[in-house]
């Protein structure tokens, strides 16, 4: 079992250090999306840099790749490989091998990872995430309130302790990945989002 969970982890890991963001601005835009807007490579910076559609993109794909991580994981060994192969793709993402440790913030991947967890955890998430962005228009803010409620409701609904532990986890991951949004947001500083085309 030891051996089976390694390999969810470490599969975990490699397909979310895919990040589509980066593969995108590289393959469509012959350009590196760290360099440009926030220096993010996540779903929003895609989608202020090149469009709404290129965000889109960047969000399903991203999206996907943690459904597809969780659903191998769960073949392999079952919750315990679910669970160490969601929250291994969100460190892959943040923490990508393939382009220098230098990823996204995991709320795209973290979402797919809430999803196989428990729908009724995505949607709670998706339901506060939808509302703070409607009232605020700032992302950084709608995301760290989803992930915050991903991590609580993993441990009041979930019943295995590994998919607990694994869904605080990658909430605090998440939420950690903000850090900097989340000096500014105290400073009055984040900007509402907006986006556009190069």
């Amino acid at each position: 079992m030891f051996l089976k969970c390694t390999l969810c982890a470490v599969l975990g890991y490699c397909i979310g250090s895919a990040v589509a963001a980066i593969i995108i601005s590289r393959v469509f835009f012959h350009d590196d999306v760290r360099e440009r807007g926030s220096g993010n490579s996540g779903a929003t910076n895609a989608a202020r840099t090149y469009g709404l559609a290129f965000g889109i993109l960047t969000f399903a794909f991203d999206f996907a790749k943690g459904l597809l991580a969780c659903r191998l994981g769960k073949l392999i060994a079952g919750d315990a490989g679910l669970a160490l192969a969601g929250f291994a793709s969100v460190i892959g993402h943040c923490f990508p091998a393939f382009f220098k440790l230098r990823g996204g913030k995991g709320v795209s991947c973290g979402s797919a990872f809430a999803l196989m967890l428990n729908s009724r955890i995505f949607l709670c998430a998706l339901a506060l995430f939808v509302t703070v962005f409607a009232v605020t228009r700032i992302v950084s803010l709608a995301s760290v309130t989803g992930a915050a409620a991903v991590g609580v409701l993993s441990l009041v609904i979930l019943d295995a302790p590994i998919l607990r532990i694994m869904g605080l986890l990658a909430a605090l991951v998440v939420i950690f990945m903000h850090r900097s949004n989340i000096k500014r947001l105290f400073k009055g500083e984040e900007k509402q989002f907006t986006f556009g085309k190069r």
